[in-house]
């Protein structure tokens, strides 16, 4: 006989976009259960693996709402929807103070705005993974424990299989829990699980043709689920071509200390990237996140290198907590060096004329200031480019590393999913990485995703209770 359990609330994920929603919900009054795949206690997820960087669009989490509304704009161009980008600049805040508010600490990690709000302790500066007893494992280990004090639970190695209804309202879950089908009756279901960038299957439809040629930047435990189920209801999709993530080392797929730093992103938007012709294929000013979209776009998404000479490598590649100058060949990564141009093409296997040319065009226009007419043209968006002068010269192959899908279900205001007309499906929300319409577009605009788990599971779970204090 199947199990047969009652919540007021169920919440698929147990990350920080699924914790923050449990915990907001049980403070309401609420009896949450949280369903969570993994079955260790320390369950591996995107949030436990972060580095911990609270910020929006880039920007200082506390700034004025008007400049952060304008930071997202930007960077997405104008594909998140005006009232949502609203939200998040006035909401990242209140996400701050409410973690504060949950045992969180904070510090300054840098001189940059953007390190401005980082969970402690940090994880240690130095190549590969570093996430035991760092930010967002304390945070997740927090969360955990003040929601059980609220009397919610956790089951852990459950995983969703399918949303049940009734008369059109969401009504719950159906799982299988440690080989057990169970059914989770609820008055409400939020999603949260992650994104999809651990199912090889999606990955192939919305992003790459070859999956397996683009690395985990992540925990890779994305699968799908929610996405799959809420489509199957009749949810709308939207941005599931775009990735969050950076240029990495190729030499990350078998070296464990290239990822997820570190990355190559400064080297990226200071030189050029180009396939084995010697061609660009990428405006590189759009910045690495953008960058790597374009790698797993290719033919052969490990067929990129990134090109840039001595300057570049002695400035922009210090740049960051984790450098490429020097850890990238300190801990094994390949990276060739010549004297001229000619001799790091046949070290790279590229072909030497055209990579000649391509950089005198590069060169030449950035002289001029006409960098636009170049094709693909070459922005400054993200970073100023450095001309290819200086010997020697260098190339790395690039491969592209995946953090979690920016793309996904279809959210309003509220965090309800909307279906394909626009409208609220009653009793479902989402929040975090599974959400879709709140970065990504054209630019692959970053706009955070730690912010992104804190304002719709909270959003999510407000509106929950309010709703249901109406009926």
């Amino acid at each position: 006989m199947r199990s047969r359990i009652q919540a007021d609330v169920v919440i698929v994920g147990a990350g920080m976009a699924g914790l923050v929603a449990a915990n907001r919900a049980a403070q309401l009054g609420l009896e949450p259960l949280v369903l969570e795949q993994g079955e260790a206690e320390k369950y591996l997820c995107n949030s436990r693996y972060t580095g911990g960087t609270l910020h929006v669009a880039l920007c200082d989490i506390m700034a004025e709402e008007a400049e952060l509304a304008q930071a997202i704009e930007r960077a997405t161009q104008g594909f998140v929807r005006p009232e949502l980008a609203r939200l998040f600049a006035a909401e990242g805040r209140r996400v701050v103070r409410w973690l504060q508010d949950e045992g969180a600490r904070f510090l300054k990690a840098s001189a940059s705005a953007y390190h401005n709000w980082v969970l402690a302790p940090p994880g240690r500066v130095r190549p590969g993974l570093d996430w035991e007893g760092r930010a967002g494992d304390v945070l997740l280990r927090n969360l955990e424990a003040n929601l059980l004090k609220r009397g919610g639970a956790l089951s852990r190695g459950t995983r969703a299989l399918r949303l049940l209804s009734e008369q059109g309202v969401c009504t719950g879950v159906e799982a299988v829990r440690q080989g057990e089908r169970i059914t989770v009756c609820a008055r409400a279901v939020v999603i949260a699980d992650g994104g999809f960038q651990g199912d090889p299957e999606l990955v192939e439809r919305f992003i790459t043709r070859h999956p397996d040629r683009i690395k985990q930047r992540g925990a890779g435990t994305g699968r799908g689920d929610g996405l799959r189920m809420a489509q199957a209801m009749g949810a709308a999709l939207v941005g599931t071509d775009r990735f969050y993530g950076h240029a990495l080392s190729r030499d990350a797929l078998h070296n464990e200390q290239l990822w997820p730093y570190p990355y190559l992103d400064a080297l990226v938007t200071a030189g050029i990237v180009v396939d084995p012709a010697g061609e660009r294929f990428a405006d590189e000013g759009a910045g690495g996140v953008f960058v790597a979209n374009m790698i797993a776009q290719l033919a052969d998404p490990l067929s990129a290198w990134v090109v840039f000479d001595h300057a570049s490598w002695e400035g922009p590649g210090k740049n960051g907590l984790i450098p490429a100058n020097p850890h990238l060949p300190k801990v094994g990564g390949t990276l060739h060096q010549a004297a001229d141009l000619a001799a790091l093409a046949r070290a790279a296997g590229i072909e030497s004329p055209r990579l000649a040319r391509t950089v005198a065009a590069y060169n030449d226009a950035l002289a001029s200031g006409q960098t636009d007419k170049l094709e693909p043209s070459r922005s400054a968006r993200k970073a100023k480019p450095q001309p290819i002068a200086t010997a020697p010269f260098y190339a790395a192959p690039l491969c592209a590393g995946i953090t979690y899908t920016m793309g996904g279900i279809a959210v309003d205001e509220h965090a309800r999913a909307l279906d394909a007309n626009g409208a609220p499906m009653p009793g479902l929300y989402v929040a975090g990485a599974a959400t879709g319409g709140l970065e990504g577009g054209p630019a692959v605009g970053y706009v955070g995703g730690l912010v992104k788990c804190g304002v719709t599971g909270l959003r999510a779970a407000e509106h929950i209770a309010a709703t249901l204090r109406e009926t």
